[in-house]
């Protein structure tokens, strides 16, 4: 994609300035800083003021996190060291793949002891004095093992596969993250001769196994491999099994696919790729810690799995946590889970005949999920309905099983509309489903694209064009989040939606880049990635030092996912120390150290870790009290700005600007979920000033979704610590 013009731009161009050299031990590393992120999430785990099963929720996300953290980043890691791979964004704090690779291992080894720590002395038996059990085979009634005893015979015993490893079967290849027993048998009648063999525990059956219900409504659960393992005897005719281990591996799962790569088509290329996923280099071993050292050694030994002794971890408890999820989604037991929130319509959607009509008479900015992502899927749907609209384009980059949205498209190709719909293959991790929606698609008729190939297309764009009696008119939406209806209700996205004229053209000219071979289009609102994005940002981040050193207002708040990228770091630094005020609000990683003296103590740094998952990108720069905020689907990242197709957009309506300071003003006062970043790369918790009301930025938005909905004026909570300028009304035009 080549360079283009931006018509909007601060002192009217896009010019890149560059920043001064930053000292490395002004950023911390990334690594370690998303270290830090899951040690935040495992304080929501232990924190008791937080329901039993919310609790047990971030214990299953804690190790979810980790697992891809090692697919993707130790896996990356291990390949530069391993394999001399250059790395795509060098590390600016200076720390090289070993180092990295040591500390990871030091931290990662004590947060997993932590984590069982957690959930073995903590959260499982509040469990218990709830009803709520895993129980071992040696806490079995008669009863119970005759129960497992038909259920394994059943269910279980006929999908079984033991593999032997001797000389003519060697040790069989283990699946990324599934489970298996690695077991020691004896031979009954050849002189108890020691053998090995691999059993992978069957993904196709639930691994908690519920027991018949008892008096008084307790659920008491099973681990699968403890049903399989007493009774694994039946399997090895003349063997009996003296040790049995559960194991699990890890391995190198990422997916990034160059220009040189591709022989046929994407599609091809991608899917052969997801075939070789499976077999991706080992990166950790996760073993039960009762597993002893000679056994453990022959498992490494003939395995194949070629790790070092930093990357085994032995654990106290079942192998994979994030088999606790099932034990979240339990029904019943209300009183131990969060209030559930159903996410409330705003007024301008609700029974309304035409989305189109409400959106012809003013901009809307809808907040998920305190409001409902129905508002996107009645947008799409109308237009997929309506014989006044000609042609609809989106991007998908998450989908989602049974998603409305895909139903529309497919109905709206299918009532003879022009559809199209870039699909994302690369999206880590969600490659299968997309490509199986891609083909739905495809299918019933959409044209389907899969964008450019060396570049993911993240942004987040639909385009209605609509015949109308004063001639064709574009509507839009722009969003921070997926088009995905299920994640919409655990993430806190932004949806915008449009039908300035100006936008229409940007995402007209959008498409048909994305599409076709267009370039060179100027820009009128729309900021894209990989052209304009980078500099635009670094443009307006100079702009708010060049007004702090001319005495005029100057403040900059954004908030994202991750802030990595070395060269805005840097900017940041220079307007800090050009008198700027600067506050971020960073739920992941961030490479910036703040409070450092004569860099960076002008910025603050904070991360909210909540029941929903903080997504939304917004930056606000007060331009010598002409404030522009802005909307994105981009964090700040190297691979945001330079290898994705990526959107920032203007908010200009002042009753949408309005809402936004609401926001960011609300989260900036969170004294309840909110942690400050230190100077050292830690993060410690905020807490409410003596006599000021504790504020949780979570609840205060669903009590403002409730008095948008029902129009009952309520007095929105004004944190007492706020500047005059974020004292603004937080009423909704």
């Amino acid at each position: 994609m080549g360079k283009s013009k931006n018509a909007n731009s601060p002192g009217g161009s896009t010019a890149a300035v560059a920043p001064a050299v930053v000292d490395s031990s002004l950023f911390i590393n990334r690594e370690l800083s998303w270290l830090e992120f899951n040690e935040r999430v495992l304080e929501e785990a232990r924190d008791p003021s937080n329901p039993l099963l919310d609790r047990l929720k971030f214990l299953a996300i804690c190790s979810s996190n980790l697992d891809e953290f090692f697919e993707v980043r130790v896996a990356g890691l291990q390949a530069q060291l391993y394999e001399s791979l250059e790395p795509q964004d060098p590390p600016p704090d200076g720390m090289g793949p070993l180092a990295q690779l040591l500390e990871i291992s030091r931290r990662a080894h004590d947060f997993v002891a932590r984590l069982y720590d957690i959930w073995l002395k903590e959260v499982r038996p509040e469990l218990e004095a709830h009803g709520i059990r895993i129980c071992a085979p040696a806490d079995l009634t008669p009863e119970q093992v005759e129960f497992l005893d038909g259920y394994f015979r059943d269910q279980v015993y006929p999908v079984l596969t033991p593999l032997a490893i001797d000389p003519a079967h060697p040790f069989p290849h283990v699946h990324n993250k599934s489970l298996n027993l690695l077991l020691r048998i004896e031979s009954i009648n050849q002189n108890g001769r020691l053998v090995y063999a691999v059993l992978q525990v069957p993904s196709v059956i639930p691994r908690l196994v519920p027991l018949p219900d008892e008096p008084g409504g307790g659920k008491r659960f099973v681990l699968l491999e403890d049903v399989i393992g007493p009774r694994l005897d039946a399997l090895f005719g003349g063997y009996r099994t003296v040790e049995r281990v559960a194991f699990r591996a890890t391995r190198n799962s990422d997916l990034s696919i160059q220009e040189n790569e591709v022989k046929s088509s994407l599609l091809s290329t991608i899917e052969e790729n997801l075939r070789q996923r499976k077999w991706g280099a080992p990166v950790r071993l996760e073993i039960s810690e009762r597993v002893d050292n000679d056994f453990l050694a022959q498992l490494l030994a003939v395995s194949a799995l070629e790790l070092e002794e930093r990357d085994v971890y032995r654990v106290p408890g079942p192998v994979d946590l994030t088999v606790l999820n099932a034990l979240y989604k339990l029904e019943g037991f209300r009183d131990l889970r969060e209030p559930p929130w159903e996410p409330k319509m705003p007024p301008a959607f609700t029974g309304r005949k035409s989305v189109f009509r409400a959106i012809s008479e003013q901009d809307f900015l809808v907040h998920h999920p305190y409001e409902s992502f129905g508002t996107v899927v009645q947008f799409i749907e109308q237009a997929s309905e309506d014989p006044s609209v000609l042609a609809i384009k989106m991007t998908l980059y998450r989908t989602a099983d049974s998603n409305p949205i895909i139903s529309a498209l497919i109905r709206a190709a299918e009532n003879g509309k022009q559809v199209t719909a870039l699909v994302e293959l690369q999206a880590r991790l969600d490659e299968e489903n997309n490509i199986d929606k891609a083909r739905l698609l495809q299918k019933a008729g959409v044209h389907v694209v899969y964008g450019i190939v060396g570049l993911k297309t993240h942004c987040k764009a639909a385009l209605v064009v609509r015949r109308e009696h004063d001639g064709i008119r574009r509507y839009v939406h722009l969003g921070t989040g997926n088009y995905n209806h299920t994640t919409a209700r655990l993430y806190t996205d932004l949806s915008y939606f449009t039908c300035r004229p100006e936008i229409g053209e940007d995402a007209s000219a959008l498409f048909n880049l994305l599409t076709g071979y267009s370039q060179g289009h100027a820009w009128k609102r729309l900021v894209v990635a990989p052209m304009d994005l980078a500099d635009r940002l670094a443009t307006l981040i100079r702009r708010e030092a060049d007004h702090a050193r001319a005495g005029k207002p100057a403040r900059i708040v954004a908030k994202m996912n991750s802030l990595v990228d070395p060269r805005t770091i840097a900017l940041l630094y220079e307007a800090s120390q050009a008198g700027v005020r600067i506050d971020l609000i960073i739920r992941g990683i961030c490479c910036l150290r703040p409070g450092v003296p004569g860099a960076s103590e002008n910025i603050k740094v904070r991360s909210i870790v909540d029941k929903f998952l903080e997504h939304s990108r917004i930056a606000y720069f007060a331009n010598d009290d002409q404030p522009e905020v802005f909307l994105s689907s981009a964090d700040w990242m190297p691979r945001n700005f330079r290898r994705r197709v990526e959107l920032m957009f203007p908010i200009e309506s002042p009753p949408l600007k309005r809402m936004v300071d609401e926001l960011l003003a609300l989260q900036l006062a969170d004294n309840v979920k909110a942690r400050e970043l230190q100077a050292d790369g830690t993060y410690k918790r905020v807490e409410p000033r003596k006599g000021a009301p504790a504020i949780r930025s979570q609840v205060e938005f669903q009590r403002l979704a409730v008095e948008h909905a029902s129009s009952i004026p309520m007095t929105p909570v004004t944190p007492p610590d706020l500047e005059p300028s974020e004292r603004r009304a937080r009423g909704r035009d």
